[in-house]
C-alpha cells in the first residue's frame, strides 16, 4: 500500500491541477445530479417487529387514517380578556385557519374543534388535528406549506402555533452561529498550531471540499437506502473534523519533511505513504465501526451509519489526493504568511520532559487517570434512555409555544397520544370492554369514542396519558397496556390490540437499543482488536486500546447523563429542561467516538512501535513516540471538540447530545487516555507490550503503519534522535 500511495501522492504533487480539475468535475456531477435527481431525506423510524410498528401497519393495510402522519395546530386569541367561541371575529379566523389547512395538498383530514372536543375547558385555546397519510406520500414540502399557514394565519386575532408527528419527520435544525464559531476556532487552533495561515488553510480548503461531496451526494444515496434527515446533520459534524484531522496529520507530516530539505515532490510522496497510510487505516476504522450499526436492528440508524460513512470515505480519499495536489501547487510557500515563529523542537522536548515523568512514576498516574475516568463513568447507571418531546425546544419555535398551549390547557399528557389499533379477527364485541378498562389505568385520562371498520376488522383507539411523552410513567402505562390491560379482556379470544402512535414508537426503540447495545459493543471491539493485532502484531496494545476506548466511551455517557438528566450546567448549552438520552444516542456515539479514537491510537503507537523497533528500549520508544506526535494529536482533538461543541449549542436536543457527547469524549481520549493513561500503562508492561503467540506471528502478514517508504528515518524539527530522548528520561 505504501508504494501506491507513494507515487499516488507523487503524482498529485507534479500533476495538481489536474486532479484539482478532477475533483470539480465530481462535484458539479455529485452536487448537480443530487440537486436535480436526488430524493429528498425523510426521518421515518420505522422498525419492523416492533408492537407500534404492529399497530401502523395494521391501520394502513387497513385503510384508516388513524395509520397516518398528524400536525397539532393550536390557537389562542391576542386579546386575553376574549375565548374562542364567544367571539366572532376569533371564531371566523379559527374557520378560516381550518379551511386554509384543508386546502394543502395530501391533508385528508382537519379537525374541527367545536364539535370534536378540541376547545379547553377555559375557551381560551383551540387545538385541530390535521391528518395526513402515511410518510411515504409525504415530502419537506408538506411541512413547509403547514409552517405558512401557521405562519399567516390569524387575521391578526389569534396566535397560530403547530407541531406534532410532521414536524418531527421533517424538521430540519438550522446552522447556528455557535457551529460557524467553533469551525473559526478550529481555524485558529490550525493556524496556531502551523504558525502559518497557507498551512492552516489547506486543511480546512480539504475537508470543507470534501464535505461539500459527501453531504451533496446523499440525495443520491437515497436510491439505494432512504437517508434520515438527522443523518445529513451528524455526517456533517463527524466528516468536518474527521477530514480536517486527517488533512492535519498529512500536511504536519509533509512540512516536517520539508524542514529536513526534501523536494516537494518527494515530501508530498513520503507524507502520503506513511501518514496517509494511516489516515486509510484510521478511516477505514471510522467506517468499518458506524457501519456496525447494523447489529442494532434499526434500518434507520443503519442508514444514517451508510451516509456517516460515506462522508467519511470520501474525506480519506481527499486526504490521500485533494491534499496532495493542493501541496504540491503551495510547494515551499506552505509557510508564507506566518503569524509566529515555528519552533517544533521546544514543543516536542516539553512533551518529552511529561512522558518521562509520567514513564518514570506510572503506578499513580495510571491510578489517577483511571479514578477521574470511572467517577466520570459512575452517572451511566442512572441512564435512562427516550426521545425528548417539544417541550424541550427553546421558545422561539413554534413546537415548544404549541406544545405549552397545550399542555396548560388540555394535559401534559395531549401532547403524545397513544394510538390503540384492534385486530377484531371477527370479534367487534371486544372493543368496548377494551376501551374502558384502558381508560380506567391509572396512566390513561381519557379515551377517545373508538372507531371500528368491521368490513376491514380493524378497531382504533385514541388514548391520553396523564404525563408527558418523554416521562418514564408515560412508558410504563405503554408497557402496561401491553402486559396487564389488553391480555385482562382479550385472553381467551382471537382479537389482538397493539400500541402505536410516535410515543410509544420511541419507548419500543429504546427497548430495542436496549436489547442490541451490548452486542453491538461486543461486536465493534472485537473488530477494532483484530485490525489492532494485525498493525501493531501485539495482542496486549490492542487490548489496552479496546479498555482504554471503552473508559472514553463511558465518561462520555456519564457526561451526558449529568447535563441531560440531572441538568447540571445544562443552562450553559440552552438545555431548558432535563430531558431523556435519545435512545439511539449512545449506539450512535459508540461507533464514532470507537472509530475517532482509533485515529489518536494509531497514530501515536506507531510512533511508538517504529522507534521500539529502532532501539528496543520500551520506555524510550513511548517517550519518543509521544514526543513526535503529542502537539498533533492535542491540536486535531482540539478541532474536533470545537466542531463538535459547535453543535451542542443548537436548538435541537439530540443534536446537543450528540455534539457534547462526541466533544467529551475526544477531549477524555487525548488528553487524560492518550497523554496520561497510555504512556503509563505501557511503561508498566514494559516490553509485554509487544507479546504475540509464536504461531500467530508467523501466520500473520506484516502491516506497517507509518515509518519511511525507503525504509530511512527522517529527523526533523518535529522529531528528537534517540540520544536526546534517552537523556530526556535518565533526567
Amino acid at each position: 500500500m505504501s508504494r501506491f500511495l507513494d507515487r499516488l501522492g507523487r503524482l498529485a504533487a507534479r500533476r495538481p491541477w489536474a486532479v484539482i480539475g478532477v475533483w470539480l468535475v465530481v462535484a458539479v456531477a455529485v452536487i448537480g445530479g443530487s440537486a436535480a435527481f436526488g430524493r429528498d431525506l425523510d426521518d421515518d423510524t420505522s422498525v419492523p417487529g416492533l408492537d407500534s410498528q404492529i399497530a401502523i401497519d395494521l391501520l394502513t393495510a387497513a385503510g384508516s387514517d388513524d395509520g397516518g402522519v398528524t400536525a397539532q395546530v393550536v390557537l389562542t386569541p391576542l386579546d386575553p380578556t376574549t375565548d374562542l367561541v364567544g367571539d366572532p371575529a376569533a371564531l371566523a379566523a379559527l374557520t378560516e385557519v381550518r379551511a386554509e389547512l384543508a386546502a394543502l395538498p395530501n391533508v385528508i383530514d382537519v379537525s374541527d374543534p367545536v364539535t370534536a372536543g378540541g376547545i379547553a375547558p377555559d375557551g381560551r385555546v383551540a387545538l385541530v388535528r390535521v391528518q395526513y397519510p402515511e410518510l411515504a406520500a409525504l415530502e419537506p414540502a408538506d411541512l413547509e406549506r403547514l409552517k405558512d399557514v401557521v405562519a399567516d394565519g390569524g387575521s391578526g386575532v389569534l396566535q397560530v402555533e403547530a407541531g406534532g408527528d410532521l414536524f418531527w419527520n421533517f424538521e430540519q435544525p438550522e446552522t447556528e452561529i455557535a457551529e460557524i464559531i467553533g469551525l473559526l476556532v478550529a481555524v485558529v487552533v490550525l493556524v496556531l498550531a502551523f504558525g502559518s495561515v497557507v498551512a492552516a488553510g489547506l486543511p480546512i480548503a480539504t475537508a470543507l471540499f470534501g464535505l461539500g461531496i459527501g453531504v451533496g451526494s446523499l440525495g443520491l444515496v437515497t436510491y439505494v437506502v432512504d437517508v434520515p434527515n438527522f443523518a445529513t446533520v451528524m455526517a456533517s459534524m463527524v466528516g468536518l473534523g474527521a477530514g480536517i484531522d486527517y488533512a492535519l496529520f498529512v500536511v504536519t507530516r509533509h512540512r516536517e519533511h520539508l524542514a529536513a530539505g526534501m523536494d516537494v515532490v518527494e515530501s508530498v510522496g513520503l507524507a502520503t505513504a506513511t501518514a496517509g497510510r494511516s489516515v486509510v487505516f484510521a478511516g477505514g476504522t471510522v467506517v468499518l465501526s458506524i457501519l456496525g450499526l447494523a447489529v442494532a436492528g434499526l434500518p434507520f440508524l443503519t442508514s444514517a451509519g451508510i451516509a456517516i460513512s460515506l462522508v467519511v470515505l470520501v474525506m480519506v480519499v481527499a486526504a490521500i489526493t485533494l491534499l496532495p495536489a493542493l501541496l504540491g501547487l503551495a510547494g515551499h510557500r506552505i509557510d508564507r504568511w506566518r503569524v509566529h515563529r515555528r519552533d517544533g523542537s521546544s514543543g516536542a522536548q516539553r512533551w518529552a520532559r511529561w512522558a518521562g515523568h509520567v514513564t518514570r512514576h506510572p503506578v499513580p498516574y495510571a491510578i489517577a487517570a483511571t479514578v477521574v475516568l470511572v467517577a466520570l463513568s459512575a452517572p451511566v447507571l442512572a441512564l435512562r434512555l427516550g426521545v425528548p418531546d417539544e417541550g424541550t425546544l427553546p421558545e422561539t419555535r413554534t413546537e415548544r409555544r404549541a406544545y405549552d398551549l397545550v399542555a396548560d390547557a388540555f394535559g401534559t399528557g395531549t401532547n403524545g397520544p397513544l394510538l390503540l389499533a384492534v385486530d377484531l379477527d371477527g370479534d367487534p364485541s371486544v372493543v368496548e370492554p377494551l376501551a374502558a378498562a384502558v381508560a380506567a389505568d391509572p396512566g390513561i385520562a381519557s379515551v377517545s369514542p373508538p372507531t371500528v371498520d368491521v368490513e376491514a376488522g380493524v378497531a382504533a383507539i385514541v388514548a391520553i396519558p396523564t404525563t408527558p411523552p418523554q416521562d418514564a410513567a408515560t412508558r410504563a402505562t405503554v408497557e402496561r397496556l401491553r402486559a396487564e390491560v389488553f391480555p385482562a379482556v382479550l385472553d381467551g379470544g382471537s382479537a389482538t390490540a397493539h400500541v402505536g402512535g410516535q410515543t410509544a414508537n420511541f419507548s419500543d426503540l429504546s427497548d430495542r437499543v436496549q436489547d442490541r447495545l451490548p452486542w453491538f459493543i461486543v461486536t465493534v471491539v472485537l473488530l477494532s482488536f483484530v485490525l489492532l493485532t494485525f498493525v501493531f502484531r501485539s495482542i496486549v496494545v490492542a487490548i489496552k486500546a479496546a479498555i482504554l476506548n471503552l473508559l472514553s466511551i463511558g465518561a462520555a455517557y456519564g457526561v451526558l447523563v449529568m447535563v441531560f438528566q440531572w441538568e447540571w450546567g445544562g443552562s450553559l448549552i440552552g438545555l431548558e429542561a432535563a430531558v431523556p438520552i435519545v435512545s439511539f444516542i449512545p449506539m450512535l456515539m459508540f461507533a464514532i467516538v470507537f472509530g475517532l479514537s482509533m485515529d489518536y491510537e494509531v497514530f501515536l503507537l506507531s510512533r511508538v512501535r517504529e522507534h521500539y523497533d529502532a532501539t528496543g528500549d520500551n520506555d524510550t520508544a513511548v517517550v519518543h513516540g509521544l514526543a513526535s506526535t503529542a502537539r498533533v494529536i492535542t491540536s486535531a482533538a482540539l478541532i474536533m471538540v470545537s466542531v463538535f461543541v459547535g453543535f451542542a449549542f443548537g436548538d435541537d436536543p439530540t443534536v446537543k447530545m450528540l455534539g457534547l457527547g462526541l466533544a467529551s469524549a475526544i477531549f477524555v481520549d487525548a488528553t487524560l487516555v492518550r497523554m496520561v493513561l497510555v504512556p503509563a500503562a505501557m511503561s508498566l508492561m514494559g516490553d509485554a507490550n509487544w507479546w504475540l503467540p509464536a504461531w500467530l506471528a508467523r501466520v500473520m502478514p506484516a502491516f506497517p503503519i507509518e515509518g519511511s517508504v525507503t525504509g530511512e528515518t527522517v529527523e526533523t524539527d518535529e522529531t528528537q534522535s534517540t540520544e536526546e530522548v534517552e537523556a530526556w528520561v535518565a533526567s
